[in-house]
């Protein structure tokens, strides 16, 4: 990217120009925090709720299965006097794979060639992709810190003693 871009695109890591290797970094970071809230990426059931007792119950709804990916939205859920809403609703995509997740903002990616003088449509996606999945980075951490988790989805889960 060319220098008179500004700050958007300059990684927040190393403070250099953003690359597609440091955006596939953050892919596998995600990954690795996704693998602590849900120790089972195959997601063996479509919908599950964790319940935090620092935190709003976070809804997990998968969208869809392949051979190597898994895609769910991860949201908190309010219902107010105009009904329910979900935010952040954020879709994820999950290559088991290639042990990289990814945040969405919709099912297909734009259409964009780049080019060695860099396409601005792939300066801007690629930007939409960071500010995304920073997001999501965030957002995990966040939810591991407050007890989220995944690991008994779709079973009963058993409360402690104490809490009895």
């Amino acid at each position: 990217m060319q220098a008179s871009t500004g700050q958007a695109y300059v990684c927040p890591c190393c403070g250099k120009p953003r690359r597609l290797a440091h955006l596939l970094d953050l892919y596998e970071r995600n990954y690795h925090l996704l693998e602590r809230l849900i120790p089972e990426l195959d997601l063996p059931f479509d919908e599950a709720v964790s319940r935090s007792q620092s935190d709003l119950p976070l809804h997990l709804r998968v969208t869809d299965r392949d051979r190597y990916t898994v895609s769910f939205k991860l949201s908190y859920e309010f219902v107010d006097r105009d009904g329910v809403r979900r935010q952040p609703d954020l879709w994820v995509r999950v290559y088991r794979d290639a042990a990289v997740a990814e945040s969405l903002a919709c099912s297909q990616r734009p259409p964009w060639d780049a080019t060695e003088e860099g396409d601005p449509k792939a300066g801007q996606f690629l930007s939409a992709q960071w500010q995304r999945n920073l997001m999501l980075g965030k957002w995990l951490e966040y939810l591991l810190e407050h007890g989220h988790g995944f690991s008994l989805a779709a079973r009963p889960r058993i409360l402690p003693a104490a809490a009895l």
